[in-house]
């Protein structure tokens, strides 16, 4: 079985100088891929493999253009798996699932410095506190025993080091053996998630709006002020003449772009981590089946009242980690159709109220007089839905 286990590190000076490094070359070959592909494809009317671009980039460009020899400074493995993630990129693009690649900017990318095992000898070596990652050697850790120890049982097969809002991670993906999964409950859970309330569930546990608590509303509300003294220094910036334009008004942007960056980042920790805890107290009910509604998050997007309230609930990342959860512990995920009206429905008798409007949070059934909470009821017929798919 293999499992992810991403960390903050703790990397020296000369640690952090190599890491820039090779995220920079990384992103260089990114974009470099990208152009060369374009320009084939342009005049040739070919696309050029991953494979091609790094033979033909070691074995013409780069003897006929010495300037670019710094190419061969950083691993070998990182530069090869940024030609492979292009080329991801292009494949997607031309199987119309996504638009095409973007172009990676150094302050805005999500490049990273790969690292992987090589061959049957050479073991990734992690201990309680540090992790041995080649080309940079031993690394701190800042969560101690968080990465499994054991290199008999539990081998690192390869991972990555990032770089988000100054702060270094280490993500390794770990081949550990199977787990037994525990035995289940004979009850399913119906989970109906919302803007007023993260989930509410039919077993009655009602998950709050993380983004409605104080602290979260303090932190919006610093970033708001960050951001409005980041605005004046680029206004102020244009202002000023190319001549009077010097380092030390760049830096003091770059200052403030960090803060800017590190209250996002804190803001996205802060409901990550309210997930986890969500996903982690539900699965360890141990119900047989947990049933959650196939939400369509991009047409709901479009709604500008509301499109800020459902980034900030992170519905996908709910659904991406439930779903490998659910395979961890055996437990049936199921997906109910987006127009099944489980808000209109009456649990009691069937009855749909086709009037019911979004202002109405307690639903009153006309034939049958059941009384209940809107998104409760949702919950109950959510779980006992008939027509579902598994994940």
């Amino acid at each position: 079985m293999l499992k992810s286990y991403k960390t903050e590190i703790f990397p020296t000076p000369e640690q952090k100088q190599i890491i820039h490094r090779t995220i920079g070359v990384c992103r260089f070959i990114y974009n470099f891929y990208l152009a060369h592909n374009k320009k084939i494809c342009e005049k040739e009317e070919k696309f050029v493999s991953g494979y091609d671009f790094s033979k033909w980039l070691n074995n013409e460009y780069l003897p006929q253009n010495p300037e670019f020899l710094w190419i061969k400074e950083v691993s070998s493995k990182s530069v090869k798996q940024s030609i492979m993630n292009a080329e991801r990129a292009f494949r997607n693009f031309f199987q119309h699932r996504t638009g095409f690649p973007n172009w990676k900017k150094k302050s805005n990318s999500d490049m990273k410095m790969y690292f992987v095992k090589n061959g049957t000898k050479q073991i990734i070596s992690c201990e309680r506190h540090r992790i041995k990652i080649p080309t940079l050697d031993w690394v701190r850790l800042k969560e101690k025993g968080y990465i499994p120890t054991n290199s008999e049982t539990y081998i690192i097969k390869s991972g990555s080091v990032s770089m988000k809002a100054g702060k270094y991670y280490v993500s390794v993906l770990v081949e550990e053996p199977e787990r037994e999964k525990p035995v289940l409950n004979d009850f399913g859970i119906g989970i109906d998630l919302g803007v007023k309330d993260f989930a509410v569930c039919s077993h009655g546990k009602n998950y709050k709006n993380i983004n409605k608590t104080v602290c979260v509303r303090k932190l919006e509300k610093s970033l708001k002020r960050q951001q409005r003294k980041l605005s004046r220094k680029y206004e102020s910036l244009k202002k000023l003449s190319n001549n009077m334009k010097g380092k030390a008004i760049r830096q003091n942007i770059q200052k403030q772009t960090l803060k800017v960056q590190k209250l996002h980042h804190r803001l996205d920790c802060i409901r990550t981590d309210y997930i986890n805890k969500v996903i982690s107290e539900l699965v360890k009910t141990k119900p047989k089946w947990i049933t959650i509604e196939d939400l369509n998050i991009s047409g709901m997007m479009k709604n500008r009242h509301l499109s800020k309230a459902i980034v900030q609930q992170k519905f996908f990342e709910f659904r991406t980690k439930i779903t490998a959860k659910c395979r961890e512990y055996g437990i049936e995920l199921r997906f109910v159709d987006r127009f099944y009206p489980s808000s209109k429905t009456c649990h009691n008798c069937g009855c749909i109220k086709s009037d019911l409007k979004l202002s109405d949070r307690i639903y009153t059934c006309s034939e049958c007089g059941y009384t209940a909470d809107r998104d409760f009821n949702a919950s109950l017929n959510l779980r006992d839905c008939p027509t579902y798919q598994i994940a």
